[in-house]
């Protein structure tokens, strides 16, 4: 069965059932089946590879007990086991004392989940459809769970909510790519999401694995926060299907809900890679975290400010996806780009057009680089152009990868030596940012530039154009005129 028609047979299934209402309750109730699935094929596969491996789960939790037969129990006995004994033991797994790091990590895909299906037949068969389609352990279905997990994620992306935004994997390769980063480094995204940048990062390091060591390395050193449930839950199986067996520092929390002041040295880490959520406000309260100069209900500031705290001192780089309106914006944002400026070197901004998180916004938005232990001395400004012939990007017709070779080609390599002005890219000294009042939206000066006049002047060149056509037409009807009389 092809993907499509596996994510499309496995929803009409759930549109019969009465109790499920809209996309994001099927993508919900679909990602923790297909999560059970994933950690039950996956215990198969660590009772034979990790010695002495003991399942979290009392057998009869585990999907191989209850959901592996086709013909196993359904109907009403179906329903009343998943809402009343399965979720009910697994939510506990988040708590529990004594519970293994592997319980822990199904606690929390659980913790905030729920069965919304209320037909116990209807369930029988989506369970049915996924266990038959698909086998984790296969090498070839490894790569159709990514491609499911993908669709799944598209769906997702359909039913955001506004200010909900799915950072494209294009944006999220290149900055991975830039950033570099090696096989022991500490690396953070604050608002995971569904994990796109730290499986880019994982993607990347796992070409530095050569013992087996370095794989529980890597896996020491991946954070991610993301305060929402669903997004959550598909971080969790988006890592694990990336290789992170045990993926306990994804967290479910909301980074902003913790006192700025009280991180300690040993919680700053090496990179944070994030596009954090913008045009959001935080609930009353959360801005208190923060030192009087940063309190904002703005979201985006408020990371912002988080993100700079959480780098550790000379090591410490960031790529932070942010819109325009940070960059020219004042207040809070002001003192955020001072900062920036003096105790970073912020050396580059690349200016991404509009349409890239298409359709979803039209926003347009801007890659901050930046490394700790400052001052800035000047900021190179890369403007990302379209493609030939487009004027837009769109679902059908997405930011890919490969434009961003302009950018790599240009960048320096890990010194960013050699760097020249372009048609594309140009840098403004940090003394001139300061006389702009840290106004970082510094436009392309390479640009062709359209003077746009007062409208008032436009109205009078208009009526003026006009007057003089009229009078062209009067002299030219004059003169036929004539002619004709003259012929007469």
């Amino acid at each position: 069965m092809s993907l499509t028609t596996l994510i499309k047979s496995i929803q009409d299934i759930m549109r019969k059932d009465v109790g499920v209402d809209g996309d994001a309750q099927r993508i919900s109730q679909m990602v923790w089946l297909i999560f059970l699935k994933i950690f039950d094929d996956k215990e198969q596969e660590w009772q034979l590879t990790v010695p002495g491996y003991k399942s979290p789960l009392p057998s009869r939790f585990r999907w191989s007990a209850w959901a592996k037969d086709p013909e196993g129990v359904t109907g009403e006995e179906l329903i009343d086991f998943v809402n009343n004994d399965l979720f009910p033991a697994l939510k506990k797994l988040a708590t529990a004392a004594g519970v293994s790091p592997h319980g822990k990590v199904v606690g929390s895909v659980f913790e905030d989940a729920y069965n919304y299906m209320k037909s116990g037949t209807l369930l029988r068969q989506v369970i049915n459809t996924i266990e038959e389609d698909v086998d984790f352990n296969k090498s070839g279905d490894r790569h159709l769970f990514n491609d499911i997990y993908e669709k799944i994620l598209a769906d997702l992306q359909s039913a955001g909510n506004a200010g909900e935004y799915y950072t494209p994997r294009a944006v999220t390769q290149f900055i991975v790519d830039m950033i570099d980063p090696k096989l022991g480094e500490s690396i953070l995204d604050p608002a995971c999401g569904t994990a796109g940048f730290l499986t880019c990062a994982i993607e990347h390091l796992n070409h530095q694995i050569k013992k087996n060591e370095d794989r529980q390395l890597l896996q020491d050193t991946i954070h991610g926060v993301e305060k929402k449930p669903l997004p959550h839950m598909l971080a969790l199986t988006n890592v694990m299907l990336h290789g992170i067996d045990v993926p306990t520092n994804i967290r479910h929390d909301n980074t902003l809900a913790r006192q700025l002041q009280s991180y300690t040295p040993k919680e700053r880490v090496d990179i944070i890679i994030t596009n954090p959520p913008f045009g959001g406000m935080e609930e009353d309260g959360i801005e208190s975290n923060f030192l009087k100069k940063y309190q904002t209900r703005e979201t985006a500031d408020l990371f912002m400010a988080l993100i700079m705290h959480l780098l550790k001192h000379d090591t410490g780089r960031a790529a932070v996806v942010l819109p325009d309106g940070f960059l020219f914006g004042e207040g809070v944002k002001t003192t955020l780009k001072r900062e920036l400026l003096e105790e970073f070197n912020l050396h580059t901004i690349v200016r991404l057009p509009k349409g890239v998180f298409a359709p979803y916004t039209s926003i347009a938005t801007n890659i901050l680089f930046f490394e700790k232990g400052g001052p800035t001395k000047d900021v190179w400004f890369f403007e990302h152009p379209y493609p030939e012939g487009y004027k837009s990007y769109s679902r059908s017709k997405p930011l890919t990868i490969g434009e961003f070779d302009l950018e790599k080609a240009w960048w320096g390599g890990a010194t960013r030596k050699g760097r020249k002005v372009t048609e594309y890219a140009w840098k403004v000294s940090s003394e001139k940012l300061v006389e702009r009042n840290y106004n970082l939206d510094c436009k392309n000066p390479h640009e062709v530039e359209v003077a746009h006049q007062d409208p008032a002047e436009l109205m009078s060149e208009y009526q003026e154009i006009v007057r003089q056509l009229k009078a062209a037409q009067a002299a030219l009807k004059e003169e036929l005129m004539a002619c004709l009389r003259a012929k007469a």
